[in-house]
């Protein structure tokens, strides 16, 4: 059992690493500050290559897989967590979706340009009343002869109003439930009848766009449609399982910078005469810190292994992107208190943490229904895929 990176994995996680302190670390507050989404940076990770894990070199892939991936975007969520949108937007949610169930058309039409950054991704599932429950979705598409005629709305959609290409899931049979479920390959910025509104007011992830969308008689190309008729829900949930490990790689990445940023103040901060990591209750603080972060990494590249090797891992995924969460949420809280009252102020990431480790306990599938997938799994009320 090896737990070193291969040669080339250092490789990668080092030039995502330079990146992200070049490119992203220097106009983080900027951003912040005034929520602002650089989409440039988003190009220049296609020039990179980081935008073409998992993906066939003939569609304009890197040639490299999930672990690779898992590696670079961990460096780069580590130094801004609003960035790891990006892979799963482009790559892991669209690209991969239409590798896996499109024609050869649409693969050659959208892969290539979502792996360059030409092209910016999304996927639309959520709606103001269908969020955990999926299959509840109001959305419809109808079948208008030469083309399909899409009506309803999509909430919460990260990348929704700054996309060129997207994925949405829609109702094309209403009376089917899970089974009448379609997915769709969008074009934004030629289909009329698209509305497509910025959620400015969020508790954190500023930088990072998210949208409502409105559909009103949306003519989409009968070509569009990816995948079978009514197979949406099926892909969906194929879809989600590749996505959510841009979740868990991104919490465990937060998590690790948390751990980082309190163990540097832990040794600069002196009372009492001696730095504050010299007290055993800030240890033990930091002690807990370390064990959930190195169990959230380990989970998070274990499943990125078994994706690799094509073995099951839905329940792995979830325990990655479950534990990664916890250890966010809890890093985050923790280091606000040992750096005390700096960590309430603007002067320290302290609160940006808190604010962007809050939205792992509910985007992609709460913390609830991970709990679900990997109990139902472990009683064998359903399989591991």
């Amino acid at each position: 059992m090896d737990f070193a990176f291969s040669e080339e994995q250092e490789m990668i996680a080092e030039l995502a690493r330079d990146f992200a302190k070049k490119e992203i670390a220097p106009h983080i507050e900027e951003d912040e500050e005034n929520h602002h989404y650089r989409r440039e940076i988003l190009t220049q990770m296609g020039e990179l290559g980081l935008l073409g894990f998992s993906v066939p070199e003939e569609y304009g892939g890197n040639g490299l897989g999930w672990p690779e991936g898992v590696a670079a975007l961990f460096e780069i969520a580590k130094v801004h967590t609003s960035w790891r949108l990006s892979i799963s937007g482009n790559v892991w949610g669209p690209a991969l979706t239409i590798l896996q169930y499109g024609t050869e058309d649409q693969k050659k039409k959208y892969i290539p340009g979502l792996c360059s950054g030409e092209l910016a991704g999304s996927f639309a599932i959520t709606e103001a009343n269908s969020g955990s429950d999926v299959a509840s979705m109001k959305m419809t598409a109808k079948d208008a002869g030469d083309h399909w005629l899409l009506n309803g709305s999509k909430m919460w959609i990260s990348g929704g109003h700054t996309s060129d290409v997207g994925l949405v899931y829609a109702k094309t049979d209403p009376s089917a439930g899970a089974k009448g479920v379609s997915c769709f390959v969008i074009d934004y910025n030629n289909t009329e009848g698209i509305t497509r509104i910025p959620i400015h007011k969020k508790v954190g992830m500023w930088p990072a766009p998210t949208s409502e969308l409105v559909f009103e008689d949306a003519k989409i190309p009968k070509e569009n449609l990816v995948g079978e008729l009514n197979k949406g829900f099926q892909i969906c949930m194929w879809m989600l399982n590749n996505t959510r490990m841009g979740c868990a790689t991104g919490s465990a990445a937060l998590s690790a910078a948390c751990l980082e940023g309190a163990v540097q103040y832990a040794n600069e901060r002196t009372q009492f005469g001696q730095p504050i990591g010299k007290f055993q209750m800030i240890q033990q603080q930091i002690a807990e810190m370390k064990l959930e972060d190195e169990a959230a990494k380990f989970l998070v590249f274990r499943a990125a292994w078994l994706k690799e090797n094509k073995m099951p891992n839905q329940q792995e995924t979830s325990m990655a992107k479950l534990c990664g969460c916890n250890a966010a949420v809890h890093a985050a809280n923790v280091a606000m208190k040992i750096y005390g009252s700096y960590g309430y102020s603007d002067e320290y990431p302290c609160g940006r943490w808190l604010r962007d480790a809050k939205q792992f306990e509910t985007l992609e599938g709460t913390s609830n229904i991970h709990m679900g997938i990997v109990a139902g799994i472990e009683l064998g009320y359903q399989q591991n895929r």
